[in-house]
């Protein structure tokens, strides 16, 4: 972060302190790695408002420690500005940190150049980020982990790819007694004969295995304790009456469907674009835009590649 970024930002900040007390916003939520000075931010803010971190990495939770404040943990990836703001609120709501109604601030910006933006909503009336409002819990059959590690795996497909070439998929998860009646198992299931324990989607050595098996045909359907049950599955189910956004495919409408039909969610990627999007009930949750930048992890994007 350059001088001129520290600068810039310092207005910002005070200007979203500001605004969070007018509006007494539940909460002000700030990467970690782009403050200048926790501390003194702590001491601007006032009740009701909550600092909340977003934490890419251990080094931004340590921080988060330090000040004794919430760390809000999200993959290090680089995300539009509206992409960050997305996945922080996401799982924030998924983590009950932010509820129906509440007004919150968060500031954001390119990664690796400080605070340049906030941005002050109140769930529920930004459509595109909170349709799932009125809606049951996020989460209420689905462990969180689950949700967030599935999510993780998805938005780390549509930044790596797979041997350097982009991959689409499609994950279901929850209710996963009510998807398989509208689900065929392909001819092979490669979970077939593990135990449950070993195909669990939160245990760090199936993320890999996950993404291999994404460059193959079919969705993956993922209990609500996070077992993988089948990875190359074709569902059928009864067509949604909702129509899709524009220029959205069989696989959106497949996961708009098998939601519309039972309790689970589903996240799919693009294989086109990259964007991943989050489905509820027959209805998109949200979008998350793949940054247009070419370099796309946060190292490259500090080393200028």
């Amino acid at each position: 972060m350059s001088d001129s970024d520290v600068e810039f930002a310092g207005p910002i900040v005070s200007a979203a302190v500001d605004v969070s007390a007018a509006v007494s916003a539940r909460a002000l939520f700030v990467y970690a790695d782009a403050a200048k000075d926790i501390g003194s931010l702590l001491k601007q803010i006032t009740k009701p408002t909550q600092l909340i971190l977003v934490c890419r990495n251990e080094d931004d939770e340590k921080i988060a420690k330090i000040h004794n404040v919430p760390a809000l943990s999200v993959p290090p990836f680089s995300l539009t500005r509206m992409g960050q703001i997305k996945v922080a609120t996401l799982i924030a709501f998924s983590q009950q940190l932010l509820k129906p109604d509440d007004v919150f601030v968060f500031l954001t910006g390119v990664v690796g150049h400080g605070i340049d933006t906030f941005v002050v909503m109140q769930v529920g009336e930004e459509y595109e980020l909170f349709q799932s409002v009125g809606q049951p819990k996020l989460t209420e059959h689905i462990r969180r982990p689950v949700f967030e590690r599935v999510l993780r795996i998805a938005l780390e497909l549509a930044h790596e790819g797979r041997e350097g070439k982009p991959v689409g998929a499609l994950f279901v998860v929850g209710d996963h007694r009510e998807v398989q009646k509208y689900s065929q198992e392909g001819r092979i299931n490669p979970f077939k004969g593990y135990t449950e324990k070993q195909r669990n989607i939160v245990d760090d050595s199936m993320g890999d295995i996950v993404k291999e098996l994404a460059k193959l045909d079919g969705a993956f359907i993922i209990k609500g304790n996070g077992v993988v049950i089948s990875g190359c599955a074709t569902l059928r189910p009864a067509v949604t009456e909702q129509e899709l956004p524009q220029g959205l495919g069989a696989r959106h409408g497949a996961a708009a469907a098998i939601t519309a039909v039972t309790k689970s969610v589903a996240i799919t990627l693009s294989e086109s674009t990259g964007d991943v999007r989050v489905w509820r009930r027959g209805t998109m949750i949200t979008e998350i835009e793949k940054s247009p930048r070419s370099g796309t992890d946060i190292a490259a994007h500090k080393s200028g590649d």
